[in-house]
């Protein structure tokens, strides 16, 4: 299996270099969108709740105030987010997540070590109401839900096996990597909600370190990358 997405040619120089606060990563920035580098442990929207009203799109607004938001990251996700400027530029963007026209490839650590070199997840999700945020595997009441992965190699650790993985996830449901790895019985070290015995690991080793897409003003076909910080 080979990962589909078309070649891209890298992303220009942001031409904004306004800096934004807290260790948020600006990686690219025209008129029309923002691509940004989330830390972990943020939200992407805000939450419910007090206490959880802190986010990326409300701190990001405070420097771009046409900024939108086009997909999310879980909290406990680091990595590449894009924003659009605009309604216009969203409805574009958001498109194309929809039409499944982004490419977009996820790093991660998971428990123990997968037989073969590469594989694909194809398991209905939905959302489990009473134990809400959390998502359940469900052949027949879930949404579809495809992940392709790829095994990079082992990762040494003195509490057992561990395999770092490159993941492509098809479709675009909330936690599906966390899901899928922990159905097939490697969940993502760091989980504490989807691993049976979390396993220890100061975070959520799961980051957005690739996003590719033609761009909807001018047709360039654009690819930004954040190093992996695990």
């Amino acid at each position: 299996m080979s990962e589909t997405a078309r070649p891209m040619q890298a992303a220009p120089d942001p031409i904004d270099r306004r800096t934004l606060p807290d260790g948020i990563g600006l990686v690219f920035a025209d008129d029309t969108l923002l691509v940004l580098d989330k830390p972990p442990g943020m939200l992407s929207v805000p939450g419910r709740g007090a206490g959880v009203t802190d986010n990326l799109i409300t701190r990001v607004a405070a420097v771009f105030a046409d900024a939108l938001v086009v997909h999310r990251l879980d909290q406990a996700t680091s990595g590449l987010m894009l924003f659009a400027r605009g309604a216009a530029m969203q409805r574009a963007l958001s498109l194309r997540f929809e039409q499944r026209r982004v490419h977009k490839r996820y790093e991660a650590v998971v428990a123990g070590t997968p037989d073969g070199a590469e594989g694909e997840v194809d398991m209905p999700l939905r959302l489990d109401w009473p134990q809400r945020p959390r998502q359940v595997t469900d052949v027949f009441a879930g949404k579809p839900a495809l992940t392709r992965w790829r095994a990079i190699g082992p990762v040494p650790r003195g509490d057992g096996a561990a395999t770092r993985m490159a993941l492509f996830p098809v479709t675009g449901r909330s936690h599906q990597l966390r899901v899928h790895m922990a159905f097939i019985g490697h969940p993502i070290l760091g989980d504490d909600l989807y691993a049976p015995l979390p396993p220890r690991a100061p975070r959520l080793l799961l980051h957005a370190a690739e996003l590719g897409f033609e761009h909807p003003l001018h047709g360039v076909a654009c690819r930004f990358s954040s190093p992996t910080p695990f």
